[in-house]
């Protein structure tokens, strides 16, 4: 199996079209950016530390994410499933990376910077969401933003419901009673995460 091992035989394969090619890439949000930010519902945040790379999803209403400028964000952290692994890796390696998904939009906006964890009651209150504040706030400090180009997502047929299969349920159950080698809690597991999924916040 060929192995790519050298830039030089990366770009024989991919064209490197140089400074022009690299001119979408801003080390700001553009006015397009802070547009698609304040109806954007859904974001994946990649991080990096002694856990490895973790990728998280966060969500909630249109805008959830705040744009205190054009090179500050501010995301809110709100109940999830307790690990944190994401979390402990922005306090030992601060460079993150998100992924900004719109629905019907192919187009997904792409930012990546250093990020640090914000305590502060009031932004908390100011974020909450489903009557509940924020645990805590995801401060990004923006390096690099760029939109990504329609491709991927058409090639997925994401937004097209004809090319969708059936959706399919994870069975939580399923998983920790395998993993913890005890048959008995596959459905009272699968009971309480259906109670717990109920509620969002």
């Amino acid at each position: 199996m060929a192995q790519v091992d050298s830039v030089e035989r990366l770009r024989e394969i991919i064209t490197d079209y140089g400074p022009r090619g690299a001119a979408k890439i801003r080390d700001h949000i553009c006015e397009q950016g802070a547009a698609f930010l304040e109806r954007c519902p859904f974001a994946m945040l990649s991080t990096l530390g002694d856990y490895g790379i973790e990728i998280s999803q966060k969500g909630g209403d249109p805008g959830f994410i705040e744009r205190l400028d054009n090179r500050t964000l501010l995301i809110p952290e709100y109940v999830g499933n307790h690990l944190a692994l994401g979390l402990q890796n922005i306090l030992r390696e601060p460079k993150v990376g998100l992924a900004l998904i719109r629905p019907a939009t192919d187009e997904v906006l792409r930012i990546s910077g250093r990020a640090s964890l914000l305590d502060d009651s009031d932004i908390c209150e100011r974020m909450s969401a489903g009557g509940k504040p924020a645990v805590l706030i995801i401060r990004v400090d923006v390096d690099r933003a760029a939109f990504h180009c329609v491709r991927s997502a058409r090639r997925a047929g994401l937004w097209n419901p004809a090319s969708w299969d059936a959706s399919t349920r994870i069975s939580f159950g399923k998983i920790y009673s395998e993993a913890l080698e005890q048959p008995e809690l596959l459905a009272p597991f699968d009971e309480m995460t259906k109670q717990s999924d109920s509620s969002l916040y």
